[in-house]
């Protein structure tokens, strides 16, 4: 089978497309015909090296945290699960990933995929479904009728917790650049910042509840993001180079999202899709030989709105 490797850490270069041999499924796995995967700033991340501690790969890597495909084989032990199933999920970051014609999966984390998009395109969900949902609700405990900052709404996270933030009752008061605007309050935002002519302190006036943050921003401004939380609330960083900072005498919490996999919660956001509730967004498909591109693209900062990378034989 193809698949796109890197035998080495370092640039976008050493991504390799190449001939790999076809994996069998062990106990407890299964084997899945990749339908796509999808592009995550830590898949760059991952492979120039600098991940290694909390991120430990073995060489050759092939990347692709998120599948999305056709179950063709069952490992020993798999219940719930057959061939010809079509199933979504979040692998696991250590191991190898989707960016090939066929993938190995533990079972536990997949679910069945959403019937209401093309296969393909719901590898745009897993991991940043997820991280939208653990911010705002495992962390944030947000419920209806408080008031939620997320700031740098404008990418693939952000897509998600506005629509799922919105959904629950909450008003939504998002950061984004004009180009992006139109697509984050098209998503539910109550009210949006232009982040590139506004600093979001002079704007926000009324303290929030959660104050979400996924934007590299620098230091001072992710504290300016803890003045605008009220007392007892909390803010939640998914940029984890930068720890989140907090307010003790205000009791305002800072924490470091990771997320992780959860098949359960990823069934219950697949069951949002299908009944129209929430919207997957992408922005760009790709053929898995293009990927090295991509990852060039993605380094240069290039890359808007959320791509999908599928196989040629797709």
């Amino acid at each position: 089978m193809k698949a796109v490797r890197f035998h080495e850490y370092g640039d976008p270069g050493v991504l390799r497309h190449e001939d790999v041999e076809q994996p069998a499924p062990g106990a407890g796995e299964v084997r899945i015909r990749v339908a796509a995967t999808s592009f995550n700033p830590v898949d760059g991340n991952i492979r120039g090296g600098f991940m290694r501690g909390p991120i430990p790969v073995v060489l050759p890597h092939t990347p692709g945290i998120d599948v999305a495909g056709t179950v063709d084989a069952l490992g020993e032990g798999v219940d719930g699960i057959a061939v010809g199933d079509d199933v979504i999920g979040f692998l696991p970051m250590d191991g190898n990933g989707a960016a090939a014609e066929y993938v190995l999966a533990p079972a536990e984390v997949l679910t069945p995929a959403p019937k209401s998009v093309p296969l393909p395109d719901a590898a745009a969900l897993p991991l940043v479904g997820l991280t939208a949902y653990q911010a705002l609700f495992d962390h944030g405990k947000l419920t209806a009728g408080q008031r939620v900052l997320i700031n740098g709404a404008g990418g693939a996270v952000g897509g998600y917790a506005v629509q799922l933030a919105k959904n629950a009752g909450a008003h939504v008061i998002a950061t984004a650049s004009p180009r992006s605007s139109e697509a984050v309050r098209s998503a539910g935002a109550d009210e949006v910042i232009d982040h590139t002519t506004t600093g979001v302190t002079a704007v926000v006036t009324e303290p929030v509840d959660v104050a979400l943050n996924l934007a590299p921003v620098d230091p001072a401004e992710l504290a300016a993001l803890v003045t605008l939380v009220r007392p007892g609330g909390v803010l939640v960083n998914t940029t984890v180079w930068m720890p989140a900072p907090s307010d003790e005498e205000r009791d305002v919490r800072g924490i470091d999202l990771f997320v992780r996999s959860d098949a359960g919660r990823l069934a219950q956001l697949v069951a949002s899709i299908d009944r129209g509730e929430l919207r997957v967004d992408v922005a760009e498909r790709v053929p898995l030989a293009e990927l090295p591109t991509l990852h060039a693209r993605a380094a240069q900062g290039a890359l808007h709105g959320k791509v999908i990378v599928v196989p040629s034989a797709a």
